[in-house]
């Protein structure tokens, strides 16, 4: 076993971060313990449904291409942990991991025995995660950490940063048995981290979920710049690879920007992320230089966002795994593609509202293979299938065991010219973005 894979199973072994502790005061305890290093550097923190990770990404790259050391910390990763915790653009490698670990380590246990003690559960999984991350953000060091909340916000672990910037990506209904079965309930939890004097920078919201952050800003003094009033996306052009858009920001207008992402979604999260960098690079007072942004851009990535893995046919993956997302994810298709035909390999959690999600697949998706990602999580594909075949109806599915399985016969179905999407889950994405690159390696 390497040393990360040590690390990597004595975080698993803690209590998984699907079942968070609505608590903050345990991992408060474990940074103080270890000198509060969240304080050390500067914070951009993101909340929302969907597009926190993709916004993220942007923000890094931004703030790197204007000659700062960046810490980026999303979640959850793809295929390995270390994709979590990025210095530099770079996941850390195992050894950082591990020398980090060892350090804060024996204050973890200290916490747990408290906790313990108290009647409580021990940190869980994310917990510590979170812990060691700002650690190692301490340790590179970074001039300023960029944090995606595990889950929803206020109580989330990355909560115990105070955030120069707060970014909060459109909300919807996801993890309602935890967050509240209302957009309210949802908006409210996740403008938790909104602190006094944090500048806040927010999609566009429905109306329930804007009302809670203009009381959170309120309570805080909190300036907030919000997308299609403060700033916008002024121009969408499908490219080669992606797009070219214009962006005017909260104080500078960013014209022909190549942003090799596809989706208006991207471009509004690529809005976003230069708003949040405006905010804290010049305090929404000075705008950015065009020939950075442009750099920037050009070199952002979002993996498992309607990435294309393969060609002939075309296969692509995209997280969706609720119905906004998958709303997203359809329009893109529609827009950036023209496949005839497209077959979508679909693997769903079983917390997630499959109708939802298929209703708004349906309408752009010629067939259907129904799968399931090693998750203990997974809807079976029977369940699953049941559920897809009354919306789409029973002649448009087949089912697949297993992802290699699936992959293989979506491919067969689409032919050389049409096009494969892999969605449902993050889970089902990272099995799919293995299973074809050792096809690849294998031709």
């Amino acid at each position: 076993m390497t040393i990360g894979a040590e690390v990597i199973d004595a975080l698993y072994a803690r209590s998984g971060e699907v079942s968070p502790q609505p608590r903050l005061h345990a991992t408060r305890r474990a940074m103080e313990l270890i000198g509060d290093p969240q304080q050390m550097y500067g914070i951009v923190h993101l909340t929302g449904t969907n597009g926190k990770t993709s916004t993220a990404r942007m923000i890094d790259s931004l703030l790197r291409a204007h000659g700062l050391r960046v810490g980026l910390m999303t979640s959850p990763h793809i295929r390995v942990l270390n994709e979590r915790i990025v210095v530099d653009g770079e996941p850390v490698t195992d050894e950082v991991l591990a020398e980090n670990f060892e350090d804060v380590s024996p204050f973890l246990a200290m916490v747990d025995a408290e906790l313990v003690a108290n009647g409580e559960a021990p940190l869980t999984f994310f917990e510590a995660l979170t812990v060691l991350t700002f650690a190692v953000f301490a340790d590179a060091p970074v001039d300023v950490a960029v944090i995606e909340v595990g889950m929803g916000g206020e109580w989330d672990s990355t909560n115990v940063a105070h955030a120069d910037v707060a970014v909060i990506t459109p909300i919807d209904l996801d993890h309602v048995e935890i967050l509240g079965p209302t957009i309210r309930d949802i908006a409210r939890t996740k403008s938790g981290i909104i602190k006094p004097a944090t500048r806040v920078v927010s999609a566009s919201q429905r109306e329930d979920a804007m009302e809670e952050i203009l009381v959170a800003c309120d309570k805080n003094e909190a300036p907030l710049a919000v997308l299609g009033r403060d700033f916008e996306v002024s121009q969408i052009h499908p490219g080669v690879g992606g797009q070219l858009v214009g962006i005017r920001g909260v104080v500078g207008v960013y014209a022909d920007i190549v942003l090799p992402l596809w989706g208006d979604h991207q471009a509004e999260n690529a809005a976003l992320a230069l708003a949040a960098v405006e905010q804290f690079l010049g305090g929404g007072e000075r705008p950015l230089a065009s020939e950075v942004v442009e750099e920037a851009f050009s070199l952002a990535s979002s993996p498992g966002r309607l990435q294309v893995l393969a060609h002939h046919p075309t296969i692509l993956v995209d997280g969706a795994h609720n119905p906004h997302g998958a709303a997203a994810l359809s329009r893109s298709l529609t827009q950036f593609f023209a496949f005839d035909p497209l077959i979508a390999v679909l693997g769903v959690l079983q917390e997630k509202d499959v109708t939802g999600i298929v209703e708004h697949l349906d309408a752009v998706v010629d067939r259907f293979v129904i799968t399931q990602s090693r998750s203990d999580r997974a809807f079976a594909p029977e369940d699953l299938a049941e559920v897809v075949s009354r919306i789409a109806g029973p002649e448009r599915i087949i089912l697949a065991p297993d992802v290699d399985a699936a992959i293989g016969a979506a491919a067969q179905l689409a032919g050389r010219d049409g096009g494969v999407i892999v969605t449902g889950s993050i889970t089902l994405v990272a099995e799919a973005t293995d299973v074809v690159a050792g096809r690849m390696d294998n031709t």
